[in-house]
């Protein structure tokens, strides 16, 4: 049987800027956050670092190359905080000006750029003055995207404001695993309004300056599963990490209003942080942060199955092994376990879960998106493998292979039965610096070797491009 897609379905990409670039420190560029977290011992695997990453700097006009031979029609990047506006401050001509080749590069290859303005590497100039816990910062995150837009506007139609708050906020300043590194309920809460209102006030600045750009927003999301739906505390334990994961920037972006349920979570577990946040919503601040958008961005890895009973066998971790100690991202955490199911897992211990992103996208369309009219596109899903360089210098990624094809599946059952998701964008186009994993997990569908930085095209990317070519499964 073959299954066609849409005609107006998108194939991408993805990638961030501080994951391939490199060039960390050239043409103006100073420290990020992640340039100064990595260098904590403890911190990242192998005590890695992203100063040359995949050297993308450098060799952007062959990648661009390759993702034309691999069919992309649109490719989502990130640009640089701390290369465009260095320590939060002037403009660095430089560094736009990579960004202005790198686009043109894109257009001649006729491939549509996908912008993302914030994947998690601000100025640690700024992280020094309190970083999204400062109010402050949206003011200077207004300032970079003015910029980028001054350079930018006329040739890029798609700009995202966020990648991944969930990550940026709590796991960052509650969970201690991303850069800051801090462990704060108070700091997550306010890092993640604070992104949130810088979400919404650069919609409407962009807006304001060009009514015809697609603007939107990437949220990562779980499909929270109980155990047990006919257990009380299972039943919890899933509405408590759908609730922090999901509807805490769900919420606020489509209804203007954080989940009512959460919050009282919270106070039960810090009131002294919920007092905090709540001084900290300012009049107007969820009216601004539920300005309408056009596209939300899904990201999606893997499901959660939750008991609010501790299990005598739980499931391996799945974050990274590093000598750092963090607390739980979920500020309510207590009796929320997770129950192994038997699924087939990632090299990160991650499940396979494609049918939870058909769950997934009709949730997103029936509870928020449709009837404000946002169209969905899966921007990121992908998986990190063992992979081997085989004798004839390839990776046969089978099981990578089984990942694409099953997801993209997954997409299809849902745009079959109505939902408008119109794109898919596989994580990554090539490996690359995986944060706190460092350079231990490779994503990619485009093996990179980090000595030579020789791209090598896995059998998954062969597959990907075929399916691209064919428009089908």
């Amino acid at each position: 049987m073959t299954r066609h897609f849409p005609e107006n379905f998108l194939f991408g990409a993805a990638t961030a800027a501080y994951q391939i670039e490199g060039a960390a420190f050239e043409d103006g560029r100073t420290a990020s956050i992640w340039d100064e977290f990595s260098r904590v011992p403890g911190t990242v695997i192998g005590g890695d670092n992203g100063d040359v990453a995949c050297d993308h700097y450098h060799r952007y006009e062959s990648d661009v190359a390759m993702m034309k031979e691999l069919g992309l029609q649109t490719y989502r990047f990130s640009t640089s905080w701390a290369r465009v506006r260095p320590d939060g401050g002037a403009v660095n001509e430089k560094g736009v000006d990579f960004y202005k080749r790198l686009v043109d590069e894109l257009l001649s290859a006729d491939i549509m750029p996908w912008l993302t303005l914030y994947h998690w590497d601000m100025p640690q100039a700024l992280q020094e003055n309190g970083g999204w816990t400062n109010r402050d910062v949206v003011s200077r995150f207004l300032d970079y995207a003015g910029t980028m837009h001054d350079a930018l506007g006329d040739r890029v139609k798609v700009w995202t404001t966020l990648n991944e708050p969930w990550c940026s906020s709590f796991l960052s300043y509650t969970g201690g695993e991303h850069a800051p590194g801090h462990t704060s309920i108070s700091e997550g809460l306010l890092a993640a309004h604070h992104q949130l209102l810088a979400h919404g006030e650069t919609i409407r600045e962009l807006r304001s300056r060009d009514a015809s750009l697609n603007l939107g927003i990437t949220l990562n999301h779980t499909v929270a599963d109980p155990a047990d739906p006919n257990n009380a505390g299972d039943v919890d334990a899933a509405r408590r990490v759908d609730g922090q994961f999901n509807r805490w920037f769900l919420d606020p972006i489509y209804r203007g209003e954080y989940p009512a349920d959460i919050i009282e979570d919270f106070r039960a577990v810090d009131a002294d942080a919920v007092a905090q946040f709540e001084a900290a919503i300012h009049e107007g601040d969820l009216e601004t942060i539920s300005q309408p958008i056009d596209t939300q961005g899904v990201n999606y890895y893997h499901g959660d199955f939750l008991s609010g009973t501790a299990q005598e066998n739980p499931p391996l971790p799945g974050g990274p092994a590093t000598e750092r100690k963090g607390r739980s991202p979920y500020p309510s955490d207590a009796g929320i376990h997770a129950v192994e199911r038997g699924l087939e897992r990632t090299a990160q211990n991650w499940e396979i879960q494609p049918e939870g992103l058909t769950r997934l996208l009709h949730r997103l369309s029936d509870e928020y998106a449709a009837e404000r009219d946002v169209t969905l596109y899966v921007t990121e899903n992908g998986a990190a493998f063992n992979d081997v360089v085989a004798e004839d210098g390839q990776v046969h990624d089978a099981d990578r292979v089984a990942y694409v094809r099953a997801h993209l599946s997954a997409v299809l059952d849902a745009a079959d039965a109505g939902v408008d998701v119109r794109g898919f964008f596989y994580w990554s186009l090539m490996d690359n610096y995986e944060w706190a994993w460092g350079y231990d997990k490779r994503f990619g569908i485009v093996r990179v070797d980090y000595d030579t930085q020789q791209r090598t095209v896995k059998d998954s990317g062969r597959e990907y491009a075929r399916i691209i070519a064919a428009r089908s499964l």
